[in-house]
């Protein structure tokens, strides 16, 4: 079961950008756009399985400054 954590506070359709928990809590999964910049993929070195999404700096934020 994931929990929400945080997410984009502008949000006005609730399919925003959103960091969620587990139930283990021993790890998160980021939810945000696709990265489709071919440079930029490049950069990451992805293997097979795996991709990566851009989280705006905000939903971040937002997450660990509850923490504190």
């Amino acid at each position: 079961m994931l929990r929400k954590l945080s997410g984009e506070p502008d949000c006005k359709n609730g399919t925003c950008p959103t960091l969620w928990g587990t139930e283990d809590s021993d790890h998160y999964v980021a939810q945000g756009h696709v990265i489709t910049d071919v440079a930029r993929l490049e950069q990451l070195d992805l293997p097979e399985g795996e991709t990566a999404v851009m989280v705006p700096a905000a939903v971040l934020e937002e997450y660990f400054h509850a923490r504190r």
